[in-house]
């Protein structure tokens, strides 16, 4: 979505007095509502909204063979759909370079972190195993899609229980009683900078007017961990800065944290 420049020019006026167009302050986030199992063909689900952004995300398991460089793993693929009833900005087809970056973050959340202990899901070295198909929904977009898509997936992760297996074959339909193998949940956000402040939690009108952006995935044990680090903009960031981002994210993190967890 292009937005005018004098709406620009207008975002960076209020943030260099500490304000935003929302009259909220800036590592503020809009309100999370949380939603768990809101479908009943999944083995798991949720949907999150971040003020007007909403996005569901929901988990399918098959037994599969393990990939051959992982042979005593489980598997995980993780899917991002960004349809035009989310926002006139996407197209149908088949998923573009944005849904496959978003897909990526994700994804390498839940890897990095350890957050699904994919060994046990191991069945038979090298022959069966359990297959994660972890896909995401993007409903409505109205800023920071990637914040919301995973929490959404941490959360349908969570609740997701393992299907029943008769003779070898999935029950589809019908769960038991056992969820996945998981760890600490991965938190991840995401700071957007505009002319010389950064922000979390951006809507649309914001995420336009950025120039970069930093996503971290943070978990929280006895001590904050950092999992993954992404730039996202060909602007520069001094070392310094990036830090002070850092531990901005990090506080900030620890928040939501405590609402997923």
């Amino acid at each position: 979505m292009e937005i005018l420049n004098i709406t620009k020019d207008k975002i960076r006026e209020l943030l260099e007095k500490g304000r935003r167009i929302d009259a909220r302050t800036l590592y503020e986030f809009r309100d999370i509502v949380i939603e768990e199992n809101v479908s009943s063909k999944a083995e798991g689900s949720a949907r999150v909204r971040i003020g007007d952004t909403e996005v569901i995300a929901g988990t399918k398991l098959e037994l599969v063979e393990p990939f051959a460089d992982t042979p005593d793993e489980g598997i995980l693929v993780v899917n991002a759909e960004l349809h035009p009833l989310a926002s006139e900005k996407f197209e149908l087809g088949p998923p573009d370079v944005e849904a496959i970056k978003l897909a990526r973050i994700v994804d390498r959340a839940i890897r990095e972190s350890n957050f699904i202990d994919l060994k046990k899901l191991c069945i038979e070295r090298g022959k069966l195993a359990w297959g994660i198909f972890l896909d995401i929904y993007a409903i409505n977009d109205d800023g920071n899609l990637i914040d919301a898509s995973a929490f959404a997936a941490v959360i349908a992760l969570k609740n997701t229980k393992i299907p029943e297996v008769e003779n070898g074959k999935v029950k589809f339909g019908v769960l038991s009683q056992k969820k996945l193998p998981l760890n600490e949940p991965p938190i991840t956000i995401t700071a957007y900078k505009i002319a010389d402040s950064f922000i979390l939690d951006p809507c649309s009108e914001e995420q336009e007017a950025s120039t970069l952006k930093i996503t971290v995935s943070i978990t929280y044990g006895k001590e904050p961990a950092i999992h993954g680090l992404i730039k996202d903009g060909e602007e520069p960031i001094e070392t310094e800065k990036l830090f002070e981002i850092l531990e901005i994210l990090i506080r900030e993190g620890k928040k939501i944290h405590s609402k997923i967890k």
